[in-house]
This record gives C-alpha cells, sequence and structure tokens, in this order.
C-alpha cells in the first residue's frame, strides 16, 4: 500500500516533487488541511495565503530545474524564530500580535533566502507552540492561544493527550509526531530539542553552539541557545541542518567561522570499532527503569553493528543543574530588559508614570516562570552576589566542558537517557518548578559545554510512551552523530511508529 503523504519522510517527499507525483501547492494543501485540525494544539499562527504563494514560487523553480533537495517541501518554525509573513510571540503576551520587519537567517536559509537567492526553497506551514521565551520543559508555559483555541493552553502530546510534549520545543515536536508537519526548526537551550524529540518519539539535533546563526532567534540565554531541525529521521535532520548552518559573522557575533558542510555525506559509515562512551552518572538510581531497559537494547543494537561500549565519567554532572540555573536567568535577565512597553511589544493600558508603565506592563506581559527567572537572574548578578554565584557558575561551566574534553580522549561519541523519565501528566509540576529543572539533568551538561547532541527514538516504557536516547559528540562532529542515529535506524522502526490516535 503506497504510503499517505503525511506518512513520508523528507526523502521521500522529496522524490515525490521530483518525480511529479505531487506539486508543492499540493502538498501545502495536505499538510494545511492536517495543520488546522490540529487537536494537540501546536500552531500558533496559520496563514493560508502567504503558504500557498510560497508553495507556488517553489513549483516555478521546480519546474525550472533550479530547486534543490528541499525545494517546496513544508516545515513549520519555533515561534522563537522572527518571520515577515507570520506574527512572532515566543509564546507570550508580551509579543501578542507581533510582527518582524525582517526573518531570521534560520527561516532565510531554509526558505527563499536573501532577496529570494539562496536559500533551501522549503515552504512554511506556520509557526508551532513554545514555552514562553522558551524558558520550560513542559510547554506548559503559554501565554497565547494556538490556532482554534480561544485562551492560552499547553500543548498535548499526541502519544497521550493528558501528557506533556515536552518543551520548550514542545509544539515542534507534537506536530512532527503528529504528522502535521514532516520538519520542523527548533532552539536548544539546556535541551529544548532533545528532551521534546525523546518524549514525542521523534529525532531532533542541537549542533555545536555558533554552528546555526542566532540572527532573527528571539533569545533567552544568549551563550546557550542554539537552533537545530526535528523530523523523523536522522537522514531528514542531515538535510535541514545543512541548509540551517554556516557563518553570519556580520549578523550574529557568536557565529562560528566554519564552511559550510554536507552532513549527508557521512551517513554510510560503518560503525565497526567506533568507541561509544556510556557515563556511568547518567545510569544512577534517579534513571526510571523502563527508560534504562530501552536504553540498554539501544546499545546493543549498536555494538551489534561494531561498535564497542567504553565506560566513562563525567563527574560534574549533578553540577549542571545549579550552574545552568544561574546562568540562564542571569543572561534572561539582561535580555529580556528590552520588553519594557515602549518601542515594541505589550504596553499596559493603566499607569500614572514612565517607571509604572514599566512595572504593569512586565507585571501584565511576561507568565509566571518568565518572571521567575528574571528575578532569579537578577539577584545572582546583583551587586554582593555576582561573584558568589554568578562567576562561580562559570567557573563550573568551564570545568564540565573540560570533563567532556578528557572523556572524548577514550571515546568517539557518548551515548546515554535523553531525560530520566517518559513524559509526565500534565500539571503534574505545576506546583514545584524544580522538579522540572531536575529533568533536565542529563541534557544540561553537553549545553553548558557547548557540544552537539541529538535524540533518537529508541522504544516505549511506561504507558506506552516513547523514549530517546542521546548521543553526545565533540565540538563540529554533527556528522558523526547523525550517522551513528542513521545507522542505528536502519536497523530499528521505532522512528517510524505513529500514535494510535493519528490517522
Amino acid at each position: 500500500m503506497e504510503k499517505a503523504l503525511h506518512d513520508r519522510s523528507l526523502t521521500e517527499l522529496s522524490t515525490a516533487l521530483r518525480t511529479k507525483q505531487v506539486s508543492a501547492v499540493e502538498l501545502a494543501q495536505h499538510f494545511l488541511y492536517r495543520a488546522k485540525a490540529d487537536t494537540c494544539g501546536a500552531f500558533l499562527s496559520i496563514d493560508e495565503d502567504a503558504t500557498l504563494a510560497q508553495a507556488q514560487a517553489s513549483d516555478a523553480r521546480l519546474a525550472a530545474g533550479t530547486g534543490g533537495c528541499l525545494e517546496g517541501l513544508p516545515l513549520a518554525h519555533k515561534d522563537v524564530f522572527v518571520t515577515r509573513d507570520f506574527p512572532t510571540t515566543a509564546g507570550s503576551k508580551m509579543l501578542r500580535g507581533y510582527r518582524s520587519p525582517f526573518d531570521a537567517t534560520v527561516v532565510q536559509k531554509l526558505g527563499t533566502g536573501v532577496n529570494g537567492q539562496g536559500g533551501a526553497g522549503m515552504v512554511t506551514l506556520g509557526k508551532v507552540s513554545c514555552d514562553e521565551f522558551a524558558m520550560g520543559s513542559s510547554n506548559e508555559n503559554v501565554g497565547v492561544p494556538a490556532v482554534g483555541h480561544a485562551a492560552p493552553s499547553p500543548v498535548r502530546n499526541p502519544w497521550d493527550a493528558s501528557r506533556i510534549p515536552g518543551g520548550s520545543s514542545g509544539g515542534s515536536a507534537a506536530a512532527v509526531a503528529a504528522r502535521l508537519t514532516p520538519a520542523a526548526t527548533g532552539t536548544d537551550t539546556g535541551g529544548s530539542i532533545r528532551q521534546p524529540a525523546s518524549f514525542c518519539g521523534i529525532t531532533g539535533v542541537k549542533p555545536t553552539y555558533g554552528r546555526a546563526s542566532r540572527y532573527g532567534m528571539i533569545a533567552y540565554a544568549s551563550s546557550l541557545d542554539q537552533a537545530g531541525p526535528m523530523a523523523r529521521t536522522a537522514e531528514d535532520c542531515a538535510l535541514l541542518l545543512s541548509a540551517m548552518c554556516g557563518p553570519d559573522l556580520d549578523r550574529d557575533s557568536t557565529s562560528l567561522d566554519v564552511p559550510t558542510e554536507n552532513f549527508s555525506a557521512k551517513l554510510g559509515d560503518s560503525l565497526l570499532g567506533l568507541r561509544i562512551g556510556i557515563p556511568h552518572e547518567f545510569f544512577g538510581d534517579g534513571l526510571a527503569t523502563d527508560v534504562r531497559s530501552a536504553i540498554d537494547a539501544a546499545l546493543h543494537t549498536l555494538e551489534v553493528q561494531g561498535a564497542k561500549l567504553v565506560p566513562i565519567t563525567l563527574p560534574r554532572t549533578e553540577l549542571a543543574i545549579p550552574v545552568y540555573y544561574i546562568i540562564a536567568p542571569a543572561e534572561a535577565s539582561s535580555n529580556l530588559s528590552r520588553f519594557d512597553g515602549v518601542k515594541f511589544g505589550h504596553r499596559a493600558k493603566d499607569y500614572t508614570d514612565l517607571v509604572s508603565m514599566y512595572k504593569q506592563t512586565r507585571a501584565e506581559g511576561f507568565g509566571e516562570e518568565v518572571k521567575r527567572r528574571i528575578m532569579t537572574g537578577a539577584y545572582v548578578l546583583s551587586h554582593g552576589y555576582y561573584d558568589a554565584y554568578y562567576l562561580q557558575a562559570q567557573k563550573i561551566r568551564r570545568m564540565i566542558a573540560d570533563d567532556f574534553q578528557r572523556a572524548f580522549a577514550a571515546c568517539d561519541v557518548i551515548a546515554g537517557p535523553v531525560a530520566p523519565t517518559v513524559a509526565w501528566k500534565l500539571g503534574n509540576n505545576a506546583s514545584d518548578p524544580l522538579a522540572d529543572y531536575l529533568a533536565d539533568i542529563f541534557t544540561l551538561p553537553a549545553s553548558l559545554a557547548g557540544l552537539p547532541g541529538m535524540s533518537v527514538p529508541v522504544g516505549f516504557g511506561e504507558g506506552g510512551m516513547p523514549v530517546g536516547m542521546q548521543l553526545i559528540g565533540n565540538y563540529l562532529q554533527e556528522a558523526r552523530l547523525l550517522n551513528v542515529a542513521h545507522q542505528y535506524q536502519l536497523h530499528t522502526d521505532f522512528h517510524n511508529a505513529k500514535p494510535s490516535g493519528v490517522s
């Protein structure tokens, strides 16, 4: 039986476009229909006219033979990337209705490029939900309503509507898992691509810090934020990452001056002799039995293909949580100071003077988690506490990065769980934000070190919920990670599994 369009990978859809089985407009219409019928609450904005105009332009390029391998393929953007054709809210009341006068570099690269030149030619279906200003691990911190909803509500996991999809890129992960889009962009500050990818059973990649430009990506923590792709397969993520990455030195001072790379080139490499480091800190008492069983089975599959498991240690793993939740809020308190009601975004209606306008605007515009992190950040940067907290955290951050380099002397890739458990129930941690923070323990170390990491679906745990395996590589080793994931997916079928409620 022929696969439905929404059950095909980007690679398969690309073939269908080039063999004229379907046009870019027909493909866009198919996914727009599904997106508008979304029951997960993933999409925050859809503009059918804008999407079909992009698809028509793609069909013209395909007819002229000028389109690349991603030309005409649909995707959704996390709502922290600014876009001209769609509103950009960062999931916050503070920016509800805001429209940017320019596209983010990642949007340009995946779309029509600068002045219509140099982009991959993908078609934007719309913008998808995220925790407000990318702050959260559950996608419950949303301040704007999804398409078809009257009030803000959390995104629901397609595998179980009573559970979270993960965060902050939960809308991206849920949309891909529910077959509303074949691909989406995400951002990862402390695990916000890898964790929702794991919870929703898809593949997600956080590249080396600086690989993808941050220009036009609404900042949360500037020394940590990184854009990356989310799709069903490692093969698809390799195509997306090749288009997304590249230097942007004129517009992003944190952009790496390294040439664009074809991440698909090494997808056929053998795993024979590959050394996979297994950090014992990732497999302690806090790891749920169901998650560990799925990871162990996945590691065995890699062993069968010729890889060798090597025990390693990352001794400062537990320190990653306090370090991250000092550094990230500190940077957030600075980055979010621009949202004051003066130039753009929400402004309070009732105030008496400039200071009360600032206070009322920020009190009304920001949600509870954002306020919590701004206040934490302001505190650790304040006089008398900077040395005791922020400076010490930066020193330990350097030590965490050094731990990884010592580990990579003994291995090529590091593997372990993405999160200690499968996705939890909506509202479970509502009264205890620290519980959400603790769930990031396995993703934070690589983020603090600026290393590339990814999540690969490797099975199912409690309640039939997906489990992801995390792969971490040394700097600029995304191609190696993608090949390990691809070789695993050639021997398994977890990446093709579909939630039972998804047609």
